[in-house]
């Protein structure tokens, strides 16, 4: 009687793991295989890759990957739409003079269009930005959108750097995919012209959107790289977050790419 109350035990466990997700539920796995890549760059972190067409999350470090993290340049992704769609500056090329003030990034030093601002990374620009959009219509759009909690504590032109402001990468994935579809409460001209400048590699293969990111938090170095994928049939997110104890490793600032495409590599997708 026993073996036979095992049996259907077993039967039913079976059936249950074969049983299909619900309409709307997408499947998760965990890849614990790929903390190497973070273990042999000596840092902390977690990633998420979503596969569109297969309605798939893969994880690596699941539970980080709920936690917030100040976005650091990762937000100019939102501060660009922002900006273009209150019409702060009118395209992506309006020029913005250098203020003359020497910074540590030669290409910094110089004067800019949203565009150059976007793939150097010029925090300047963006703070110009910011101010001009200004606190409150800020606080609105981030409401709007739902980026991250929304918390603009701190300076206009620093929150998203040194202020209250945090975002996960599950939330990363959910923005980028909302921007993807033309699913966030901006023009369609906006949009484009956002997702022109966050062009990274184009090939016959593919089409990479992406922005890196870096937050020098008082304890942690806090590294970005969030962004899309486009193939011919399928779109495939990713969010990776890398945490290192100060002082900075001398890689930190590659390291944040290469273990991107490490990980999109092996899940044989770049």
């Amino acid at each position: 009687m026993k073996k036979k109350s095992l049996m259907v035990l077993l039967v039913c466990s079976v059936c249950l793991l074969l049983l299909p997700l619900k309409e709307g539920e997408a499947r998760e796995e965990e890849r614990a295989e790929f903390v190497k890549y973070f273990d042999a760059a000596g840092v902390s972190g977690a990633m998420v890759v979503y596969d569109q067409k297969n309605d798939l999350f893969s994880y690596v470090n699941r539970q980080r990957c709920r936690e917030g993290f100040l976005p650091a340049s990762t937000f100019k992704i939102p501060n660009s739409l922002i900006g273009l769609e209150t019409g702060v500056i009118p395209d992506a090329d309006y020029l913005l003079p250098w203020d003359k003030q020497q910074r540590d990034f030669p290409d910094w030093n110089r004067d800019h269009t949203l565009r150059s601002a976007f793939q150097y990374s010029v925090v300047w620009y963006y703070q110009e930005l910011a101010r001009r959009v200004g606190a409150e219509r800020m606080r609105q759009y981030l409401e709007r959108i739902g980026y991250g909690n929304g918390d603009i504590g701190g300076r206009i032109d620093h929150f998203w750097l040194t202020g209250a402001l945090r975002i996960s990468p599950d939330e990363q994935i959910n923005f980028l995919r909302r921007l993807h579809d033309n699913e966030l409460p901006f023009s369609k001209r906006t949009l484009d012209q956002v997702k022109e400048i966050m062009l990274k590699e184009k090939t016959a293969d593919y089409v990479l959107r992406a922005k890196t990111g870096w937050a020098n938090e008082p304890a942690d170095n806090v590294g970005w790289y969030v962004g899309y994928l486009e193939t011919g049939d399928n779109v495939y997110y990713f969010a990776t977050v890398l945490t290192a104890p100060k002082p900075v490793p001398a890689d930190f600032t590659t390291q944040r790419i290469r273990i991107t495409n490490a990980v999109l590599h092996e899940l044989g997708i770049f």
